[in-house]
């Protein structure tokens, strides 16, 4: 007698492998951050590695030099080139079901529903850890190193394998509205306040030539403030954010994006430029369905979905944070 498992894992594994890309994109929609690392062609993949591995320009070339006829030049060789070293993070979700709930939904259209209601939950639950994972720190076990990692309150840290103490260069910015960037006493953030003396300082710290912020990411609060200051001069972002269900505005070439209840602290907001962050993950683990599995001591059928990959910097003196 055939197993009603076969089925059930075959409808689990076409569905999956069919709609795999709307799967991965029905989960970044649901995170305005992801969404735009997406978007912009900010995912990548990769095939294999012992680490993900990032290459920075750090430094800038010492033989530079002005001179004139038989001066001798200066053909010193200079440090210029490091890279940043990030772990593979894993991640699994498995599809279940027990041998009663298949065999009482044996009828093509019973089993095909089982199966939609079994994917809708592992996408409502990864988007809503995963979420939280890209906003984290990284200290919980087997983490994703998120933006409270890679850009951090104290704009310090060791990240990539690279203490940002002894390297300054790797040093993120902060802008505390207790000790501002720009100087002077603390600043109680409000809509009279959040553009001139939090949000300007930082994105003129950040901007280096064609090198700006272009998305920042803000909390209920601090979205509310900014929204709030610009009553009468809104600029609304694209139509592709809109299309996508965001709340965003523009500042300067920046969006600025709502992501309140997605797992950014609050009283935050953070500058990015996506040009220099990655969400990297690995080809063959990604959203990918494996082979049925059968537990030994029960009646049932689990079918694992696998995700492998880490985000990634390789600049983050031009990402900053806005805190209170």
């Amino acid at each position: 007698m055939a197993s009603p498992n076969a089925t059930f894992t075959e409808l689990v594994s076409t569905t999956f492998r069919k709609h795999g890309r709307k799967f991965v994109d029905n989960v970044s929609k649901n995170n305005a951050l992801l969404a735009y690392i997406m978007r912009n062609n900010q995912i990548s993949t990769i095939d294999g590695g012992l680490s993900i591995v990032r290459p920075l320009d750090y430094n800038s070339n010492s033989t530079y030099q002005r001179y004139s006829g038989y001066d001798v030049l200066n053909i010193a060789a200079s440090d210029v080139l490091s890279s940043a070293e990030f772990q593979w993070r894993q991640i699994a979700i498995n599809v279940v079901a027990s041998g009663l709930e298949m065999r009482i939904n044996k009828g093509d259209s019973r089993i095909i529903a089982l199966v939609k209601s079994r994917i809708k939950n592992a996408v409502r639950t990864f988007k809503n850890n995963f979420s939280a994972d890209l906003y984290s720190d990284g200290t919980l076990p087997n983490q994703i190193g998120g933006l409270q990692a890679l850009v951090s309150d104290a704009g310090t840290g060791t990240v990539g394998g690279i203490d940002s103490t002894a390297f300054p260069f790797w040093k993120n910015i902060v802008q505390s509205a207790a000790a501002p960037l720009q100087g002077g006493g603390a600043i109680t953030v409000s809509a009279t306040t959040i553009e001139a003396g939090i949000m300007l300082p930082l994105y003129l710290a950040l901007t280096r030539g064609d090198d700006q912020p272009n998305l920042i990411v803000a909390s209920n609060d601090y979205y509310t403030f900014f929204e709030a200051s610009q009553a009468s001069l809104k600029r609304y972002a694209s139509e592709t954010s809109a299309t996508a269900g965001f709340i965003s505005l523009k500042y300067k070439k920046a969006d600025v994006i709502f992501d309140g209840g997605s797992g950014i602290p609050t009283g935050h907001m953070y500058f990015l430029n996506t040009d220099y962050l990655d969400v990297v993950v690995h080809e063959d683990a990604n959203m990918t369905v494996l082979e049925e599995v059968k537990p030994y001591n029960q009646d049932a059928a689990v079918v694992p979905v696998l995700w492998m990959g880490n985000a990634v910097v390789s600049n983050r003196s031009l990402q900053g944070v806005a805190k209170a």
